[in-house]
């Protein structure tokens, strides 16, 4: 499942970290970081995907 979540972390970060722990603060600061730019959203879900 991870693998899956890789992919789409590429080109949609929040939903992968949305799979990943739901509605809570890394999914509201992974749109903040998606929205600033897609470099800073796609680093942010590979940490959160890494961690949990």
């Amino acid at each position: 499942m991870d693998i899956i979540r890789i992919i789409i972390a590429i080109f949609i970060p929040p939903l992968a970290v949305f799979t990943q722990v739901g509605l809570g603060k890394h999914f509201w600061i992974n749109i903040v970081l998606t929205l600033c730019g897609w470099l800073p959203g796609v680093i942010h879900a590979f940490y959160v995907i890494g961690k949990y």
